[in-house]
């Protein structure tokens, strides 16, 4: 019962992380939206609450955000980002828990939900513009899922392993499975 408490307080935390961010690196404007800033309370919440949490608040993040400030349009990008983000952060939780007792676990976590979100975003893109009159073409998946995010990508990659180790160190991980 209070690690359920904590892991909802937790990912309400990494939910109002997710919708304010954006503010933050929308000053930018060279490179704001490249930085990917929903993304990271997402993939830390999957870490550190475990994949189903992680998952939750990726769903929601850019739904919930759109209801609140309009951003990111709902159609196609906001519907797109729901399922990415809620793969980030179940595949992040689930493998992290799987891989419990390995040294380097972040890594191919993080690395392969990372890969995984984007297919997921590829696929959704492409399934809603079959349902419209849009297209969504190879170049337009490449672009989207990896040379405008090339920034976030880096930042993910750098950022998000010192988090988890710090917070490793501190034994703030409730999910965290122990090692017998």
């Amino acid at each position: 019962m209070k690690l359920n408490v904590k892991k909802l307080v937790l990912s309400g935390l990494f939910l109002a992380l997710a919708l304010v961010l954006p503010f933050f690196t929308g000053q930018i404007p060279q490179i704001g939206g490249m930085l990917c800033p929903m993304h990271l309370p997402v993939i830390l919440c999957g870490f550190v609450c475990g994949g189903g949490w992680g998952a939750a608040v990726g769903f929601v993040a850019p739904l919930l955000r759109y209801l609140l400030f309009q951003m990111p349009p709902i159609y196609p990008t906001g519907l797109a980002m729901a399922f990415e983000m809620a793969v980030y952060g179940f595949v992040c939780g689930w493998l992290y828990l799987r891989l419990s007792g390995h040294k380097w676990r972040i890594y191919p976590a993080l690395i392969s939900a990372m890969v995984l979100g984007r297919v997921v975003w590829g696929i959704v893109r492409l399934i809603l513009a079959g349902l419209s009159t849009q297209s969504f073409t190879m170049a337009a998946f490449i672009s989207g899922a990896l040379l405008t995010a090339i920034p976030g990508i880096l930042l993910q990659l750098v950022l998000v392993p010192l988090l988890v180790t710090a917070l490793e160190r501190a034994k703030v991980m409730p999910h965290e499975r122990r090692a017998v």
